[in-house]
């Protein structure tokens, strides 16, 4: 074979090694890249789960409304705990207050 041909299937033989590793790096790291790809897709199942979580507590919220515009006991129990409020002959406990300038009763170790 001539020199020259062989020259030339080497360069194109590189050629094509070359550009194969480039788009092999652009496919893997570029912008729309996999590793981009799979961030994103991490991303977007959190947010569906913080939709979700959203969604549920909407919906215990709704719950909430609802029975506190009906249900006589919902809106008893929400008028005990929220004001304090007793029915006759009932006791309404309140814990004291700490006293001002006290540490907080916290039984962690300190450093």
């Amino acid at each position: 074979m001539d020199a020259g041909v062989r020259l030339r299937r080497r360069l194109a033989t590189a050629a094509v090694v070359v550009l194969t590793c480039s788009l092999f790096v652009h496919v893997m790291f570029g912008a729309n890249g996999m590793v981009v790809y799979k961030q994103k897709r991490t991303e977007h199942e959190a947010l569906q789960k913080q939709l979700l979580q959203a969604r549920q507590e909407n919906e215990r919220y709704t719950q909430q409304i609802q029975a506190l515009k009906s249900d006589q006991k919902a809106i008893e129990k929400e008028a005990r705990e929220q004001l304090g409020y007793a029915k006759p002959g009932e006791y309404v406990y309140v814990p004291p207050s700490p006293a001002p300038g006290a540490p907080p009763a916290n039984h962690s170790a300190r450093r």
